[in-house]
């Protein structure tokens, strides 16, 4: 597999530049066709670059396939008002309890209000980078890598499926059948549909559901289809408590953070790839409180002389 070559502006203020790939040809007039002034104004300051660092003026012609590099303008959101305490750190890995309503990383409306940009700011950490993610309406355990040439072997860990995984849900709905149960469907989610759907054909997620009582739910899932956990509680008739998407859209307004999903990334397990010791890293937060508050965790742990779990001292 081809590795990317790193970008050659450096993160800004927790953000990494824009890469944009070119049709071809003459680059300041293929910018001014294709984004307008705005980016025609970068040029003109020598503010784009090419992959070897050098500004883009009206003489830079590149052939198709090629990138440019920029700082993007920062959208306009609305802050997301819920703290995001580190549960460990050391010199390879940061784990947080991301909060509900936080992306995991910068996409589409969501930039800033990201946990990705949060932590590289407030952690002066520039190569931070996530080792897999949540949606950004689930709350959790969620890792990041501290450096580069880290990230691929924690990521991989959590594409093949490795990490054992385990999610708290609540629903307000009656339960009916037994527990536990193991649902298998194949899951599809196309560009541009807010929702996943389930559709005939090979398996390709699988999730173990637990009842626990009192409309609460342990769920164990062997996939990562995106909304996974979701789709297959709906498809039991327990739509998860908050749900915006399942079983149906809702419209919910940016600033609206009064009705949190019940879904709680809980706990992490793996095989460190490097030590090959077990790391293990659980949830702080109460999958039944409402809104998000403070969740305390140790001086120590914050400043990563220490772990969340007793057994990785010294990791």
């Amino acid at each position: 597999m081809t590795r990317r070559r790193p970008a050659p502006l450096p993160v800004r203020d927790g953000l990494g530049p824009a890469r944009l790939r070119l049709h071809g040809g003459p680059v300041a007039a293929e910018l001014r066709t294709r984004f307008g002034a705005a980016v025609a104004a970068k040029v003109a300051a020598g503010e784009v670059v090419t992959a070897t660092g050098a500004p883009v003026d009206d003489t830079t012609t590149l052939p198709a396939g090629s990138h440019v590099f920029m700082y993007r303008d920062l959208p306009e959101e609305v802050p997301v008002p819920f703290e995001m305490p580190v549960l460990y750190r050391d010199k390879d890995l940061v784990v947080v309890d991301k909060p509900h309503f936080l992306a995991t990383m910068p996409r589409g409306s969501h930039v800033a209000q990201t946990a990705l940009v949060r932590l590289r700011r407030e952690l002066d950490l520039p190569e931070l980078s996530p080792a897999h993610r949540l949606d950004r309406l689930t709350a959790g355990v969620l890792v990041f890598t501290t450096r580069r040439e880290l990230r691929g072997a924690y990521q991989t860990l959590f594409a093949r499926g490795v990490v054992r995984k385990q999610y708290l849900a609540r629903s307000s709905a009656q339960p009916t059948g037994d527990f536990p149960r193991l649902l298998r469907s194949r899951i599809v989610k196309q560009r541009g549909c807010l929702q996943a759907r389930e559709e005939e054909g090979e398996p390709n997620a699988e999730t173990l559901v637990e009842y626990l009582g009192e409309g609460r739910y342990r769920l164990n899932p062997r996939t990562g289809r995106t909304h996974q956990l979701r789709v297959h509680l709906a498809a039991l008739g327990l739509p998860i408590d908050g749900d915006p998407l399942y079983p149906r859209v809702l419209d919910v307004a940016p600033d609206d953070f009064s009705q949190p999903l019940r879904l709680l990334a809980h706990r992490l397990e793996f095989e460190d790839p490097f030590s090959g010791r077990s790391r293990s890293f659980s949830s702080a937060r109460d999958l039944d409180a409402e809104g998000q508050p403070p969740v305390r965790v140790s001086a120590a742990t914050v400043r990563g002389t220490g772990s969340h779990d007793p057994e990785q001292r010294g990791v």
